[in-house]
């Protein structure tokens, strides 16, 4: 029997996995979100999901590791080649909006499995094209939602999703946090 656990406590891959259905615990150990300043930003969610999932995995003992499937995800915004980071106040959230504003960035969200000595690495990238937002709907949102534990200060199922986003190229679930088709297809693949 394969104990599914999400390496996370991010309410909104919670929400994802539940509503696909998974049965699963969740179970996190602080680990350092760090990469080397070098690195192709890209790479840099996958790079930290799987420290999160080889994190939960040392956490087990013996008979555990051989019977957890762990699923850990970072997801990052990227506007101009440089990572979007959650916002650390208010005034820093109405700057990252206002940056976005009216411009395309990208979602990317590294996934790491791991069921023992088998590792799937996943990752996927989704364009997100903003619409122009006045000063007024930036400071409504973040007044009222407080999107500071989101990177890129949004969360597009959210208001400023409907209001503010114009369209987007691959994978709505992806800039939730989670791209669940692919995660899915894995976690098949290595219960097999």
């Amino acid at each position: 029997m394969i104990n599914i656990i999400l390496a996370s406590q991010s309410p909104r891959r919670k929400q994802l996995l539940e509503q696909a259905e998974i049965s699963f615990q969740t179970k996190t150990v602080h680990t350092n979100e760090d990469f080397p300043a070098d690195m192709d930003v890209a790479l840099v969610p996958l790079y930290i999901a799987r420290h999160k999932a080889l994190a939960v995995q040392q956490s087990l003992n013996d008979a555990e590791k051989k019977q957890s499937l762990i699923i850990a995800a970072d997801t990052v915004v990227v506007l101009d080649n440089q990572i979007i980071g959650k916002p650390g106040d208010e005034a820093d959230a109405i700057h990252i909006l206002s940056r976005l504003s009216g411009r395309r960035h990208e979602v990317i969200t590294g996934a790491f499995l791991l069921l023992d000595q088998q590792e799937v690495s996943i990752s996927e990238t989704t364009a997100v094209y903003f619409n122009e937002l006045s000063e007024e709907q930036i400071s409504h949102y973040v007044h009222r939602y407080q999107p500071f534990d989101k990177a890129g200060a949004y969360a597009i199922q959210e208001w400023i999703g409907l209001i503010g986003i114009q369209k987007i190229e691959g994978d709505f679930y992806n800039v939730m946090g989670l791209p669940v088709n692919k995660v899915l297809k894995a976690i098949a693949q290595l219960k097999d």
